[in-house]
């Protein structure tokens, strides 16, 4: 007979105390960031005509998002998220109203519509840290918060497949800027009904250890984040370059992509049910490894439907990477910065994902397709060679956790645990 207890079950992370309403709260709010991007991009290609405006305003609106992220979660560690999300929701609910009032004629000037952009990133409250913090409060049993990471991290996904297929319905009749109101009201009403669950703390008290607020030991945790966003936000123009180049339908390609989404759904469930003996920190360097793998292997393709099979496979380590970046940012934090550390690791995320776009830009036309899979896939796998633990590393890092506040992650072989995106605020 086994002697192993029984694995947690998805279904058991829901029927948590408050779990349900927080995370559906949580996940209506979370869903104005996959509306969003998609919403702003037409609205102000519409009223100003010019691709190079929106790419400008783009660039801005995603710069203050994710630059100012660790800062906005800073304020959710200190402040608690009761009295820290409302005013940065409400604030940018009204400013994304002021950018959707500037873009609804067109003809729209260019600097107010960017400054009200730019403005709008710095409020964007990080809805995606918090609940994941808050994940590490409502579950103490750590095989379960495994599961509630995994479950979190897929829905998470999904957001950002569902986001962009809502404002495309939304504008078949109403103008683009409505997509921005209705992330305003998603943002807004998602948050207020997140902060009043019973299951959100108040202010955290201040701890008489100095040093239990910073944040510190996430490098290897930031650096996979970054290799996996670098890698993969290349991945769209090199699917759209294969295709062109083997004279392919370009409608095909949003069915390419869709698969690497599909399989990113996938191994973050398998991930989360499974019951792991390895360290955190080994998981995520074999993660990132084996994501870095299959991207460049994907670029020996001899067909698109080969290529399909190849990013599915890449997508089903990508979940799993980024879920163990959030469990390794948890664990090595202290209580009193799990937002902060999350943030961070989100942050790195879009980072890598904005520099990889334009690099991948640039490398097109001057690197053969091959190459270019290549050069993306080396991004991830440099990540992982990064983060790689050094030997006599283990013990130290050991002591470390059990003196952390909260306990050990994993003490003699109990399975480690948990995971905006990637990508959201």
């Amino acid at each position: 007979m086994s002697t192993h207890p029984p694995r947690p079950s998805y279904a058991a992370v829901l029927r948590v105390p408050h779990a349900r309403r927080t995370f559906a709260a949580a996940l209506i709010a979370r869903l104005s960031y996959g509306t969003v991007a998609l919403a702003v991009m037409l609205s102000v290609t519409r009223a100003t005509g010019s691709y190079a405006v929106c790419g400008a305003v783009m660039s801005l609106f995603g710069a203050t998002t994710v630059f100012l992220m660790p800062l906005r979660a800073s304020l959710i560690d200190r402040f608690g998220p009761r009295r820290a999300l409302p005013p940065m929701a409400s604030l940018y609910g009204a400013l994304l109203c002021a950018l959707a009032a500037l873009t609804w004629r067109p003809g729209a000037p260019a600097a107010p519509i960017a400054a009200t952009a730019a403005l709008a990133g710095a409020c964007a409250p990080p809805l995606g840290p918090t609940m994941r913090a808050l994940w590490t409060e409502l579950v103490e049993d750590r095989a379960l918060l495994q599961r509630a990471y995994g479950l979190d991290g897929v829905a998470e996904e999904l957001l950002y497949v569902s986001g962009p297929a809502l404002v495309g319905l939304l504008a078949g009749f109403a103008p683009p800027p409505a997509g921005i109101l209705l992330s305003a009201v998603l943002v807004v009403a998602g948050t207020g009904a997140f902060v009043t669950s019973p299951a959100m703390a108040g202010p955290r008290p201040a701890s008489r250890d100095t040093t239990s607020g910073r944040v510190s030991g996430l490098l290897p945790a930031v650096a996979v984040a970054a290799g996996a966003g670098l890698a993969l936000s290349g991945v769209d123009l090199l699917v759209l370059a294969f295709a062109g180049e083997r004279s392919y339908d370009p409608a095909l390609v949003p069915w390419v992509l869709g698969a690497l989404s599909v399989g990113s759904a996938v191994g973050g469930l398998v991930n989360g049910a499974m019951r792991w003996r390895t360290a955190t920190r080994v998981r995520l360097c074999r993660f990132a490894a084996a994501l870095g793998l299959m991207i460049a292997v994907a670029g020996l393709a001899p067909g698109l439907w080969t290529l399909t099979v190849a990013l599915a496979g890449a997508g089903a380590f990508l979940a799993p990477a980024l879920t163990t970046a959030y469990l390794l940012a948890d664990e090595t934090a202290a209580r009193e910065a799990r937002t902060r550390a999350g943030a961070w690791v989100n942050a790195a995320v879009n980072a890598g994902g904005s520099s990889g776009a334009l690099l991948t830009g640039l490398l097109l036309g001057a690197v053969p397709l091959g190459g270019c899979f290549l050069l993306a896939g080396a991004a991830a796998m440099s990540a992982a060679l990064l983060a790689a633990p050094r030997p006599g590393a283990g013990a130290s890092g050991a002591r470390r956790l059990l003196r952390r506040p909260g306990g050990p992650a994993e003490v003699r072989g109990a399975p480690a645990v948990p995971a905006d995106a990637p990508r959201s605020a």
